[in-house]
């Protein structure tokens, strides 16, 4: 449970080991950098089971080594828990935004505010594309993505 005056953020994509640990990793890194990162707790997660237990994708690693933002997590699946424990579940996708819309339903008195992390792009891409099928560039916009995502939640959040 977040504790009181806390706020929580998990970061949602459909295996758990490119985008949502990138956004996680790009958060954990902002709210540091600023000051706020013991007022906050931060994860990520998968709407599907692919990839439980997983590392994040080598080629999400060397992005963020590249960048100097430290990563670290094991891929896990959204929980019943999740949507009471957590302030806010941003997701990349329609897809994402879908199944966790359809999940949320299952969960009496959930908490969670559901939103689509592009929702927050002031360059209005709202959809972070996966891009498990993609190249090194691919991972790069994705964090430049999750940068400007991120950088006006916090903002907006703090």
């Amino acid at each position: 449970m977040a504790a009181s005056g806390s706020k929580s953020v998990l970061f949602v994509c459909l295996g758990n080991i490119c985008r949502s640990p990138i956004a996680e990793a790009v958060f954990r890194k902002m709210a540091t950098d600023a000051g706020v990162v013991d007022k906050w707790r931060i994860d990520s997660a998968a709407t599907s089971t692919y990839e439980i237990g997983s590392s994040p994708d080598p080629r999400g690693q060397a992005c963020m080594k590249k960048h100097d933002v430290p990563m670290m997590h094991v891929a896990r699946q959204v929980t019943r828990d999740d949507f009471m424990s957590f302030e806010f579940i941003l997701c990349m996708d329609e897809s994402n935004y879908n199944e966790l819309e359809r999940k949320a339903k299952q969960v009496k008195n959930h908490q969670a505010k559901i939103e689509l992390l592009g929702s927050y792009d002031p360059q209005k891409q709202r959809i972070i594309k996966d891009p498990y099928y993609g190249s090194d560039e691919d991972f790069e916009k994705v964090y430049q993505q999750c940068v400007r995502c991120c950088k006006a939640f916090l903002e907006q959040n703090s």
